[in-house]
């Protein structure tokens, strides 16, 4: 859907054991972490290439190998997140 503005928050909230989440079931199915360290490594990275009208037609980030595969606007924030957390690294 279009016109939607979506405004991804990072923050250090401490030791994540600490935390007491309680996100709405309507709108978050499971919540899980990833180090750092794994979505940096490029083992973990992809890229998935989607089609239209069975021509290519556009190509997202994906990141693999961790409890769920990391896809789709999640990937995209996340990946835009790692260029500015590590510039030199991703």
């Amino acid at each position: 859907q279009q016109g939607q503005l979506v405004a991804p928050v990072v923050a250090n909230l401490g030791p994540l054991e600490d935390l007491m989440l309680t996100p709405n079931p309507d709108e978050v199915e499971e919540v899980f972490t990833l180090p750092l360290d794994h979505l940096l490594r490029e083992e973990n990275q992809g890229y998935t290439h989607f089609r239209t009208a069975g021509r290519y037609g556009y190509t997202l980030p994906v990141f693999l190998n961790g409890p769920h595969k990391v896809w789709g606007l999640t990937a995209i924030v996340t990946e835009l997140t790692l260029e500015l957390l590590a510039p030199g690294r991703y």
